[in-house]
């Protein structure tokens, strides 16, 4: 039987791993769910037409943060803040720390969803180091350290009384369905879509799930279970060359772009 990691996780050894990308849909859910993040996306980004380039930044910019040095999570803070110059509006704006504490929670609480599918839920020990290193991700999203709940039991009572004030309008839910038919996916990935919508409906909790206008039935279910226990059986057998293979080249490229521009 393969072998699961058994060191105690750090965001860097999550985030490095390939299982990540199943979460990306379900992360973007969640972020979407708060309605100024929502709005903000729906009106401004270019997923749709560039799924692929958006993805990659999106991956890369994880990558910068979790795996990166403090050079590389300084270049890749610059580039947010170009991209989100643009992003505001009536009741959101790109630069709002509120909304961006959001964005960069769902990050982490995506690392521990997919943890958790994976490997197993993160050990007690380990909670409250893999929560303080997450908060890397607000430090490049105009949050500071003192906005973030103080540990790891008062983030899940920020969490859950965020969730209350969830909500998803038309525009966003129709928004995220066309995402999750692909946009102009290019022909040679559509097959993996099914799967990756599959995935991220089953991440979802059912109030969210509804709230995107997402069907789940008892065959999904079956299915669901099915996955959740042969995907990381599957998973396991991967040579660790391969498994951290998009992290190493994406990071190289993000290092070389830099490089470049200098």
């Amino acid at each position: 039987m393969p072998r699961k990691p058994a060191a105690t996780p750090s965001l860097a050894a999550i985030d490095r791993e390939a299982y990540i990308y199943f979460g990306a849909g379900a992360a973007v859910a969640w972020q979407l769910a708060n309605p100024g993040v929502g709005r903000g996306v729906a009106r401004h980004s270019r997923t749709l037409e560039e799924p692929l380039d958006r993805l990659r930044a999106t991956m890369i910019y994880i990558y910068a943060v979790a795996l990166g040095t403090d050079e590389d999570r300084r270049a890749i803070k610059r580039m947010v803040d170009r991209a989100h110059a643009p992003v505001r509006g009536p009741g959101y704006s790109a630069f709002d720390p509120d909304l961006q504490l959001w964005v960069a929670a769902t990050l982490y609480r995506g690392a521990l969803d997919m943890h958790a599918l994976f490997v197993g839920p993160v050990p007690s020990d380990a909670a409250e180091s893999l929560y303080r290193q997450a908060w890397a991700f607000g430090r490049t999203l105009q949050v500071r350290d003192d906005q973030w709940p103080a540990d790891v039991a008062a983030f899940d009572r920020w969490w859950q009384e965020r969730r209350a004030g969830l909500s998803v309008d038309p525009e966003v839910r129709d928004y995220f369905q066309a995402v999750l038919r692909g946009g102009r996916t290019p022909w040679f990935l559509r097959g993996a879509l099914p799967l990756q919508r599959f995935v991220t409906r089953g991440l979802l909790p059912p109030d969210l799930r509804k709230a995107f206008g997402l069907d789940w039935n008892v065959r999904d279910e079956r299915r669901w279970q099915r996955f959740r226990r042969w995907a990381p059986r599957l998973y396991w057998w991967l040579p660790a060359w391969l498994r951290h293979l998009p992290a190493q080249r994406l990071l190289a490229d993000f290092r070389r772009q830099q490089l470049r521009a200098r």
